[in-house]
């Protein structure tokens, strides 16, 4: 078992507590009622965007793939919409409030680029780069450093192309 799974029960009763914690202190403050209205008025909401963000998820990818281009971004894109109308969908004040944070356009673009970096640091640079296509790199303007002399290369089989294969340290 990861490390990390351990914890899940644990983070789930404390998301509960939360909620109830939540739910009683809007009760109080604005009525029984109103409180009830509220989270099921957000989990409406979110089960009408549930359908919604799946849809526009699912033609993103296919329009991507269709134009041969590489649907991580279309991907992400629909991983993280979803998880918001799912976290609306949910019955749940704070829930509700991460879910509509979630699919709120700058809030979209962080949670966006945050699942890519996690999914490029667990998968090849191959895997990356056929999700995402090619990476970005940034160049720093500065002082140039000197480079070091390249070394003669060693010459092959008579200079001709040899099959073989790049792994990448710590990767097998």
């Amino acid at each position: 078992m990861r490390r990390g799974l351990r914890f899940v029960p644990l983070a789930l009763l404390l998301a509960v507590v939360v909620e109830l914690a939540v739910f009683v202190g809007v009760g109080r403050a604005l009525g029984f009622g109103v409180a009830v209205l509220l989270v099921f008025a957000a989990s409406l909401l979110g089960l009408v965007l549930l359908r919604r963000e799946g849809m526009r998820a699912w033609r993103g990818f296919r329009s991507a793939a269709a134009a041969g281009q590489p649907p991580g971004g279309q991907v992400t894109d629909g991983l993280v919409g979803l998880a918001g109308a799912l976290l609306l969908a949910v019955p749940g004040l704070v829930s509700g409030l991460i879910g509509l944070l979630l699919l709120v356009p700058p809030v979209r673009r962080l949670a966006r680029a945050g699942v890519r970096r996690a999914t490029e640091r667990r998968v090849s640079s191959m895997v990356a780069g056929d999700l995402f296509g090619p990476r970005t790199v940034r160049v720093r303007q500065g002082a140039p450093q000197p480079t070091p002399q390249p070394e003669q290369p060693v010459v092959v089989d008579g200079g001709r192309a040899i099959e073989g294969e790049i792994v990448e340290p710590g990767r097998h």
